[in-house]
């Protein structure tokens, strides 16, 4: 049974009805192509029985009930590929569900596949099928139709008997704690600020050299400061061909930097002196102390090509996807600096590290 919510009153009244329980399924719809944040616009949640109850968030700005069950510790909350849905609660409401369970994360620890769609996975483990039909739909317009309510309560029905699977083979497998730890990770990274070194994240940043990238980290930050205050995505700041032009090949003269952006119709109009003083005025000394991005060393493939040969056997013995082990950026950095990433830590980090040990000597 589905119950459409637009008072506190109504919310207040299925949350009574449901009765005791260990778990809450939750997720989330929300539109993102012309903001920087995500806008939240319908909030599912279903108890283990199949009660769904469909939040409308644009009717209810910020219920007392709601939070309270997102951010309450005594009540697991299940989640689908959780990542963007965390964003969006942590956006709206300031607050995350803790503690999490994410079902996508919980397979491939069990061995069924990295990546696994809803779709698939209610398909493989409780053998119904789903409709894929609304996944692009107008949340925000008001009223919803059938289709796309059928559809979101569709999305957390499933859950809490997929939890309970997923659940019961974790703790048989010894890998419950393993979950805990990556559903952390998770919640962590929802609220982690801009990165302070956005230049890294782009393969055009391994041909320039270390003033050109310190010019770039310094487009990109101010680029993602000026996302997050106007709420626009980052590429309508600034484009990512225009930063990387300016970085490698920076106008001398103001003329020649009008007659630049004049020539690209993507470029800022509003912004333009600001981005003008950003790259005429002279770098800081703190500016140029910045990690560079590098092209892979042709030396370090042999290296690199054991690393993966010893996660594959690793992944292998456990029956998991190696790309849950470890992604080859993360096992480059290991090798690279001989320290271990954040990303490898853990229980990543227990198992690899008999095994790469004797490649960082």
């Amino acid at each position: 049974m589905n119950s459409w919510i637009t008072s506190a009153e109504e919310l207040a009244t299925w949350l009574a009805q449901a009765g005791p329980h260990a778990s809450v399924a939750l997720d989330t719809e929300f539109v993102r192509e012309r903001t920087f944040h995500p806008r939240l616009a319908l909030v599912q949640l279903a108890w283990d029985g199949g009660q769904v109850a469909l939040v409308d968030v644009l009717a209810l700005e910020r219920p007392a009930d709601l939070v309270a069950l997102i951010e309450g510790r005594g009540l697991t909350k299940v989640m689908h590929s959780a990542s963007e849905d965390l964003q969006a609660l942590h956006h709206h409401y300031g607050v995350l569900p803790q503690p999490l369970f994410d079902t996508q994360v919980a397979a491939a620890m069990c061995g069924l596949g990295a990546g696994l769609s809803y779709q698939k996975l209610v398909a493989e483990l409780l053998g119904v099928q789903l409709e894929k039909g609304e996944t692009r739909s107008d949340w925000m317009r008001r009223p919803l139709s059938d289709a796309q309510l059928h559809y979101a309560a569709e999305d957390v029905r499933h859950l809490g008997a997929v939890h309970a699977e997923l659940d019961a083979r974790l703790r048989a497998l010894g890998r419950r704690d393993w979950l805990d730890e990556d559903c952390q990770r998770l919640l962590d990274n929802a609220i982690r600020d801009d990165d302070p070194y956005p230049h890294l994240a782009s393969r055009s940043a391994q041909r320039m050299d270390a003033t050109q990238q310190a010019r770039l980290c310094r487009l990109l930050r101010w680029r993602d400061r000026r996302a997050r205050e106007s709420d626009k995505p980052r590429s309508w700041i600034l484009d990512p061909e225009l930063s990387t032009l300016l970085a490698l090949r920076p106008p001398t003269d103001r003329r020649s930097f009008d007659a630049l952006l004049d020539g690209m119709p993507r470029a800022p109009r509003r912004h333009r002196g600001e981005l003008w003083d950003l790259i005429s005025r002279p770098l800081a000394p703190d500016e140029l102390a910045i990690p560079l991005a590098s092209q892979p060393d042709p030396d370090m493939k042999p290296l690199l090509k054991r690393a993966q040969s010893a996660v594959a056997g690793v992944a292998g013995e456990l029956g998991i996807p190696e790309g849950l082990l470890a992604a080859k950026r993360h096992l480059e950095a290991l090798l690279e600096r001989r320290e271990w990433p954040e990303a490898l830590s853990g229980w990543r980090r227990s198992l690899l590290e008999p095994r790469l040990a004797p490649l960082l000597q």
